[in-house]
C-alpha cells in the first residue's frame, strides 16, 4: 500500500509509547513490532466510525450530511446546527469584523461521532450566518476536540485538541495533544504542519484537552484540562511567545478532592474580571450535594488572586448555572471591553427529543459577566434588546388569569413578597413551574420531566425579579440581574400559555423567530 514503519516513526510513535505508559504495560514490545501495532491500529480506526447515510457514486464512497425532518423542536434566536449533532462552544472570538463560534459538530448524525468544528459568525452575536465546517479530523485524528481561536499576525489561529483511539470500538483507548490551524480569511482553514505543537506532560493521564489561549502583552498564554497523576482534575498553564513552541508555567489550580471538584476539568478558561482572577471550567465526576450538583457533569468557577508563582489562590466551586441543561462554557472579550459567555444548551444527560428530526443540540444566548456580592452575575448582552418585534404586555399580570404566550418571549416580572407558586408556562402536557421557597432561602424550578427540579439560593424575595427568555423548546431564566441563572430544555410542541400563580408587574416582548441563515 505504499505505506512503511518510517510514516510512523517520531512524534506521533512517541505518543503510543505514552499509551503504553498509561496503561501500565510494561511489555517487553520491540520497536517494529510496535510501530505495525501502530499502523494496524490506524487501519482499523479508520474503519471504526459507521458512516451513518452514505451511497455509492461513482465508485466512491459519499458521506451524506444529516437532514432535519421535522421543524417542531427547533429554536428561534439561539445558534443550532443546520443538521446533525453540536455540543461545546468553541473559539468564540472577533476577527476582521465578525464573532465567530465555532462548536463541536458532528453532521452524519444526530449523535455525538468523530468531532468536526462547526462554524458560525456575527455581527451581533444574535443573527448568525453558518459557514463551511472548518475542521475535519484527519491526519491520523480520530476527533477535532474542543479548542479556542485568536488573532495573531493577521491570521485567525484554531488551538484545538487531537483525539486518537489506539483501540477500535473502546472509547476509553486514547491519547490526547494539542494542534493549530489557520485562516486569513477567517473562512477557510488550514491545519499547521507541524503539529502537535504541545503533547501530554509525564505527569498527567491520558486527559489532557481544551486549550484556551490569550495574549498578555507579547505573550501567549494557555491554559489546559488535565487530570494529574492523582487522578484529580487540574488546570495546567502553559505559555509561548509565537503559538508554537509552549512552556509549562504552572498547575494553575487543582481539585481539592474527588467528591467536591471532581476526576478531570473539562473547558476551562481563565480570566480577569472586576478585580478577581476566574477560573471557569466543567468538572467531573462531583458527587450531587442537596441542590448542588444535580446533573451528571457540572460548569463553575473558582476565583482570587494569581501569584508570582502563576497559582491561582481561590475559593470554593461555585455552580454557575443551576438548570438542567447546561455545560461546557466559553468566554471572549468583545471589542467593546465585555466579558461574554455562551455555553451548550444541553448537557450528557439531557433527553435530546431533537434527535429523531435529524439534529441535536444548541448554544445558550450570550451573558455578559460581572462580579458582584463576591459571584459571578449573569446578564443577557445588550444586543438582545434587537430582537424585541412587540411589547405584548406593560402592566400587571393577575394572579389566577392565563395569558397567551408567543413562543419566542421575553418576559420580564417584579414580584412583592413572592411566595409560594408563581407562574407555570405550559403547552397544556409540558410544564415548567417557578415558586419560591421562602423559608429555604430557594427558587424552585419544577418541570414536569424525570428528575425535574432544580434550586438555587437567593437572596431577595421581597423585590424578586425574573427575565425569562423563552424560545419554542427553551427557558433562559435570570434570577435578580443575573444572581441566579437556570437554563432548561423544554420540549414544547403546541401554544403556549403562563399562568400566573401570584401578581407581578411585568413587561413582555415578543421576539424574532428566525435568526439563523444557513
Amino acid at each position: 500500500m505504499g505505506v512503511t514503519a518510517k510514516a510512523f516513526e517520531g512524534r506521533d510513535l512517541l505518543d503510543r509509547f505514552r499509551f503504553f505508559y498509561y496503561q501500565k504495560s510494561f511489555i517487553q514490545i520491540s520497536k517494529k513490532l510496535l510501530t505495525n501495532y501502530c499502523f494496524i491500529a490506524i487501519i482499523e480506526i479508520s474503519n471504526r466510525f459507521e458512516i451513518i447515510s452514505a451511497k455509492k457514486n461513482g465508485g466512491i464512497l459519499v458521506k451524506e450530511e444529516m437532514q432535519v425532518t421535522n421543524q417542531r423542536y427547533r429554536l428561534g434566536y439561539h445558534l443550532m446546527p443546520k443538521s446533525g449533532w453540536i455540543n461545546d462552544p468553541n473559539g468564540f472570538s472577533y476577527f476582521k469584523g465578525y464573532y465567530h463560534m465555532f462548536y463541536q459538530y458532528y453532521p452524519y448524525a444526530a449523535e455525538w461521532g468523530p468531532m468536526h468544528w462547526g462554524h458560525a459568525r456575527s455581527k451581533d452575536m444574535i443573527h448568525w450566518e453558518t459557514l463551511p465546517t472548518a475542521l475535519v479530523p484527519g491526519d491520523m485524528e480520530s476527533g477535532c476536540f474542543s479548542g479556542s481561536a485568536i488573532e495573531h499576525d493577521g491570521k485567525l489561529w484554531l488551538i484545538y485538541t487531537g483525539h486518537h483511539y489506539f483501540e477500535p470500538n473502546d472509547n476509553e483507548s486514547f491519547y490526547e495533544n494539542q494542534n493549530l490551524a489557520y485562516s486569513e480569511d477567517g473562512v477557510h482553514f488550514t491545519k499547521y504542519e507541524g503539529n502537535p505543537v504541545l503533547r501530554v506532560p509525564a505527569d498527567n493521564t491520558k486527559h489532557f484537552r481544551d486549550p484556551k489561549v490569550w495574549k498578555e502583552g507579547d505573550t501567549f498564554y494557555m491554559v489546559l484540562g488535565s487530570q494529574g497523576e492523582d487522578e484529580l482534575g487540574r488546570a495546567l498553564l502553559f505559555a509561548s511567545k509565537d503559538l508554537i513552541n509552549w512552556e509549562r508555567v504552572s498547575i494553575l489550580s487543582k481539585a481539592k478532592n474527588l467528591k467536591e471538584e471532581g476526576y478531570m476539568w473539562e473547558c476551562p478558561d481563565f480570566f480577569h474580571l472586576d478585580g478577581q482572577d476566574v477560573l471557569l471550567m466543567s468538572p467531573q465526576g462531583l458527587e450531587a450535594d442537596g441542590d448542588r450538583f444535580r446533573n451528571l457533569n457540572q460548569t463553575g468557577y473558582i476565583m482570587g488572586q494569581l501569584g508570582e508563582d502563576k497559582v491561582l489562590s481561590r475559593g470554593e466551586f461555585v455552580e454557575i448555572d443551576n438548570g438542567h441543561d447546561f455545560y461546557a462554557t466559553q468566554t471572549m472579550l468583545t471589542p467593546d471591553g465585555r466579558r461574554v459567555m455562551v455555553a451548550w444548551m444541553n448537557a450528557w444527560d439531557s433527553d435530546m427529543h431533537e434527535k429523531q428530526d435529524g439534529w441535536a443540540g444548541a448554544l445558550t444566548i450570550p451573558r455578559e459577566l460581572h462580579i458582584k456580592e463576591g459571584h459571578i452575575y449573569q446578564q443577557p448582552v445588550k444586543e438582545m434588546e434587537a430582537l424585541r418585534t412587540a411589547k405584548l404586555i406593560a402592566g400587571v399580570m393577575e394572579a389566577g388569569h392565563e395569558y397567551e404566550l408567543p413562543r419566542t418571549t421575553e418576559l420580564n416580572l417584579a414580584f412583592e413578597g413572592a411566595e409560594g407558586e408563581l407562574l407555570t408556562i405550559t403547552d397544556g402536557e409540558h410544564n415548567l413551574t417557578i415558586g419560591a421557597d421562602t423559608d429555604g432561602g430557594r427558587l424552585v424550578i419544577q418541570r414536569n420531566t424525570k428528575d425535574g427540579e432544580r434550586a438555587a439560593q437567593v437572596a431577595d424575595f421581597a423585590n424578586l425579579k425574573l427575565q425569562i427568555f423563552v424560545d419554542k423548546t427553551s427557558a433562559e431564566i435570570f434570577v435578580n440581574d443575573g444572581e441566579r441563572t437556570f437554563t432548561e430544555r423544554i420540549y414544547w410542541d403546541a401554544p403556549l400559555t403562563i399562568e400566573m400563580g401570584s401578581s407581578c408587574q411585568a413587561v413582555v416582548y415578543k421576539l424574532e423567530e428566525e435568526t439563523n441563515k444557513y
